[in-house]
């Protein structure tokens, strides 16, 4: 009987053991895989937070970004600001400069209209004197255009007796004919110049050529403005002595050509000149 209590004993011992055991292993594979789970845990965590700093990172890098877009954007709104305000102030300038421009244009035309009816008032003057002058030949005078201007040269033998400033009949008609082109064409300035050859003269009447050449040309001026009525204020005189000859006083014929009176028409310019100003 007591052989089959202490078996029963053991046997229950036995069954006892097995069951906490058992347990014990079910327990400790709970706790690993626990610990196993935790570290897992522990390093998706470290992973979480690795992913977190380089976010954060990108996240200050796009701030520091986006502020620099932010002063660059608004540095380009106050550039393009006042690159239009520029623009509109060149705009401005350019129009001001295209209207001096067209009124300089205008001005141009303006002045080339009244050259052009200048040449054309020469070139009529200078045919109606030629066909005045027609009667004389070309060693009493000569008549041509130059730089705008008329030059009718006369001769001393065609209007004065040598070493005289008294005009001859024949002058006087050469003067008459001049005077009837001259009073038709009252908008023009007549010079009358007195030229002599480089021959010296000294007589009670002329102390030199200075005075001849001057005298002579008032002799002119006195006939054009008593005897046949152009305006006084329209004619100069002037004496050139023989300081401006058109040949060679080394012989007869040049001095002969080197003595005369030359009656130079121009046009007037005053409008010619208001414009310009």
């Amino acid at each position: 009987m007591k052989k089959i209590l202490y078996a029963g004993f053991i046997f229950l011992i036995l069954c006892t053991s097995c069951v906490t055991k058992k347990k014990f292993l079910l327990a400790e594979d709970g706790r690993l895989d626990g610990l196993n789970r935790i570290d897992r845990l522990n390093e998706d965590l470290g992973k979480c937070k690795e992913a977190y700093e380089k976010q954060t990172l990108r996240a200050k890098n796009l701030v520091a970004d986006t502020t620099e877009l932010g002063k660059s954007l608004r540095y380009c709104q106050s550039m393009l600001t006042s690159n239009i305000s520029e623009k509109d102030k060149l705009s401005a300038m350019l129009d001001e400069e295209m209207s001096n421009l067209r009124k300089k244009e205008q001005t141009i035309n303006e002045l080339q209209d009244m050259i052009n009816a200048q040449n054309e008032k020469v070139q009529m003057l200078l045919n109606n004197i030629q066909n005045a002058l027609m009667g004389f030949s070309s060693d009493e005078l000569s008549v041509q255009e130059k730089d705008g201007k008329v030059y009718v040269a006369m001769s001393d033998k065609l209007l004065f007796q040598s070493g005289s400033a008294t005009v001859d009949k024949r002058g006087k008609d050469a003067l008459s004919k001049l005077a009837e082109v001259l009073k038709v064409q009252t908008d023009v300035d007549v010079m009358i110049e007195g030229h002599t050859d480089s021959k010296p003269i000294n007589t009670v009447q002329f102390k030199d050529n200075w005075d001849l050449s001057v005298i002579r040309a008032t002799s002119v001026v006195r006939i054009l403005t008593k005897d046949y009525g152009i305006n006084s204020l329209q004619i100069q005189p002037s004496g050139r002595g023989e300081f401006l000859p058109v040949a060679t006083n080394e012989t007869t014929e040049g001095r002969s050509r080197n003595r005369r009176t030359e009656i130079i028409i121009s046009p007037q310019l005053e409008k010619l000149f208001d414009l310009l100003k």
